[in-house]
């Protein structure tokens, strides 16, 4: 098995936390660890994050990580998590604001 260590994802955010976008998918025949999410606001006001694994691109209420946790203006947010995916699986991401960033990093193995 190769282990491939990479930014598995960037992404702007959505304007509506109703408003999902899928950050990362794990390739067929894969699975990765997310190790760390940044969430970086560069705007002059907070907002509001979530963050989920799912198996679609719409989270069900079990499958958020992070709900409604607020960036302040100007700020980031690090979330070092060792979150393990199996093939197929999304990271999925929506904040209140378009002005905030997601990049995720960790390693796939296949």
């Amino acid at each position: 098995m190769a282990t491939t260590y990479k930014v598995l994802g960037q992404s702007q955010g959505t304007a509506s936390t109703s408003t999902y976008a899928d950050l990362y998918t794990v390739p067929a025949s894969t699975s990765s660890i997310v190790s760390t999410i940044a969430v970086c606001n560069t705007a002059s006001a907070a907002a509001t994050v979530r963050v989920a694994v799912a198996a679609a691109s719409t989270p069900t209420a079990a499958e958020w990580v992070v709900y409604d946790a607020e960036v302040a203006e100007n700020d980031t947010l690090t979330l070092t998590l060792g979150i393990t995916m199996e093939a197929t699986k999304k990271l999925v991401i929506s904040s209140s604001a378009n002005t905030v960033s997601f990049s995720a990093f960790g390693s796939e193995i296949s």
